[in-house]
């Protein structure tokens, strides 16, 4: 079968709207062939767009996240650093951590974490996020109006839920709010110096809680990599319930940036959908127990990720009748898969009532063993901010015209740059 070509990433029309460009893709073919667009020697990456694929592609231990573990294979990860300037000792802490390893790797350092994330853990978790939402909507009530929703509420909550349970400072929280910006836009003038900061930061603060403890995630992965005899202090692999110095930074840089840069943008672009889509709002007003639903159908056409990390090929491997050849770089495309009308009937319709045939639904947090480790406390706090927010200004309106709302041209993200509101 003949590969078409589809649109680079970078490409204006596909970041400007991802999920009907996606979803055009998906019509025209299973597979195609395309570029990220941020330099000009970049090897092709093949897009798997329909569900069945792309969930098949997610569960098959044929396609890994490494591609150090594919013989011959081309780092595209290293490529697409390395066109936004990041050194590769800094990149090590990008493509080395739980979320790009495979195999034992993966489940051991997953392991270490995973019982921090579990329904229990986070549903203790939630009279403390009931709080904090609290807490931001007093502070909305008084504040100037037009207000910046992403600023003064969506981000504010993820990243202090995520902060107090790894064990970031309070104090510290703004910077990281900061460095996780620069690190989504791909700017080769800003990504670097804010990884640079926040690796930099992350090894200061290893070094304070070591003289003085704490009972945070932060504390235990110290502890567990303390008291085993600390590992190797470079990217080696670890053993057993081993934690090296190189994974204890590299998971906190993951644990927070995860926690709150896709949360924050699932909270906006929720708030942004129900206000431009009142008859279900209305609903959701006269039935609140769908708001866990509705969370989950957010997440399916509303998501903040349109795409997953790369998957390489071990070995060939048919999708859709094309043949994907040994080493080459797949793409998951979550939001053309979400969209799929083979899986999901009347898909363009927002539907915060629709219920799932099986498991969630949609794919918005992945399959398989790469499966969003806070997808549990993501959704506990998009229900927590969404429902509290409507419930205590029943009168929130849009300040601009739908129209003029601006997304930010991040590949593989739809986000938004701000969402002003009246309350």
């Amino acid at each position: 079968m003949a590969v078409l070509d589809a649109p680079a990433l970078t490409d204006p029309e596909l970041l400007a709207d991802p999920w009907h460009v996606f979803g055009r893709l998906r019509e025209q073919a299973p597979v195609l062939r395309s570029r990220f667009g941020l330099s000009g020697d970049e090897p092709p990456i093949w897009l798997v767009t329909r569900y069945a694929d792309v969930r098949a592609v997610l569960g098959d231990p044929r396609f890994v996240s490494d591609p150090a573990s594919v013989p011959g294979g081309r780092d595209s990860r290293q490529e697409m650093m390395t066109a936004m300037g990041i050194t590769a000792d800094l990149a090590e802490y990008m493509t080395r951590s739980v979320v790009t390893v495979d195999g034992a790797d993966h489940t051991r350092l997953r392991k270490l974490v995973s019982r921090a994330f579990t329904v229990r853990r986070v549903g203790d978790l939630r009279p403390r996020v009931e709080e904090i939402t609290n807490g931001l909507l007093d502070g909305l009530a008084g504040a100037p109006q037009p207000i910046d929703l992403v600023e003064a509420y969506a981000y504010p909550l993820p990243i202090t839920v995520i902060c107090e349970l790894v064990g970031i400072p309070e104090e510290d929280r703004a910077a990281w709010h900061v460095w996780g910006r620069d690190l989504v836009s791909t700017d080769p003038a800003r990504v670097p110096g804010a990884l640079r900061a926040a690796v930099d930061h992350i090894h200061g603060l290893i070094a304070r809680r070591r003289a003085e403890p704490t009972d945070d995630l932060l504390g235990a992965l110290i502890r567990t990599h303390d008291e085993d005899g600390g590992g190797a202090s470079g990217a080696d692999h670890g053993r057993g319930d081993r934690l090296t110095e190189f994974e204890l930074v590299s998971m906190v840089l993951a644990l927070v940036f995860a926690g709150h840069e896709t949360t924050a943008h699932l909270i906006a672009n929720s708030v942004a959908a129900l206000l431009t889509h009142p008859d279900q709002l209305a609903r959701l007003r006269d039935d609140p127990d769908l708001w866990p639903t509705a969370v989950h159908e957010l997440m399916r056409v509303h998501g903040p990720v349109s795409i997953t990390e790369l998957r390489y090929a071990t070995e060939p491997v048919e999708i859709g009748g094309v043949e994907i050849p040994a080493g080459a770089a797949v793409l998951p495309v979550l939001a053309a898969a979400n969209g799929d009308p083979r899986e999901f009937a009347d898909p363009e319709t927002f539907d915060v009532g629709r219920r799932a045939e099986r498991g969630e639904g949609h794919l918005g947090f992945g399959h398989g063993a790469h499966y969003c480790l806070g997808a549990a406390l993501a959704r506990q706090e998009g229900e927590v901010a969404l429902r509290a927010l409507f419930t205590r200004f029943p009168s929130l309106e849009l300040a601009v015209p739908p129209e003029e709302l601006v997304w930010e041209p991040v590949p593989g993200f739809r986000r938004l740059a701000a969402l002003p509101v009246r309350l």
